[in-house]
């Protein structure tokens, strides 16, 4: 790649940081920044610098939003009484794509990890028990990832809430639609085998 100009050799470097992206990648998309017209470019930059400028956490759910308080949480519209704990902003909009929940969202920004440091005071759990406390809410989804980490998280939640008066779920995981059963791990298998239901 030492054929191309020092200052073209910057941007794709700066291009391959960003997570997924690998040499090839930024090559291709530093090529087709330049060829792109400056408007285009300078709209992307500017788009850029101001998600980096106005970008916060919402004081509700701490997921990203540009205002003290995200469009869901000040949704009059959303059930008061259901709450999904999910790890990280990306999962709040997964969740929401699927258009199958309605309620109140709580964002830990982790789980537990032991072994990489990561407590119980290092990750929202506190905020989450304050929002418990205050009695509206009837049922708490765990909605944490299926890893070690994630399960161990959602148990120590389901533990921590047991004092109160309400439902505490967990999404169900197993085989996904459309897949073939011989290319499933062995670990998602034994989990839709265990939440298997009438028809």
């Amino acid at each position: 790649m030492s054929h191309y100009p020092p200052s073209i050799l910057k941007l794709i470097k700066n291009i391959a940081k960003l997570p997924g992206i690998g040499e090839k990648t930024a090559e291709r998309l530093a090529l087709h920044i330049l060829r792109s017209p400056r408007t285009e470019v300078q709209k992307l930059s500017d788009s850029i610098m101001a998600a980096k400028e106005n970008m916060r956490l919402c004081k509700t759910c701490f997921g990203l939003s540009d205002q003290d308080v995200c469009q869901i949480c000040s949704n009059p519209a959303r059930d008061d009484a259901l709450l999904c704990v999910v790890e990280q902003p990306a999962d709040m909009v997964a969740m929401e794509k699927s258009g199958a929940f309605n309620g109140r969202y709580h964002i830990l920004s982790g789980v537990l990890s032991p072994m990489n440091g990561i407590g119980p005071d290092d990750i929202r759990l506190g905020e989450l028990v304050a929002k418990i406390e205050r009695g509206r809410i009837k049922e708490v989804v765990l909605a944490t990832s299926t890893t070690v980490e994630g399960e161990a998280t959602a148990a120590y939640i389901k533990e921590r809430l047991e004092k109160y008066a309400l439902k505490v779920t967990r999404i169900a995981s197993g085989v996904p639609v459309g897949g073939d059963l011989k290319y499933v791990d062995q670990v998602t298998l034994k989990k839709a085998m265990e939440k298997r239901h009438d028809i």
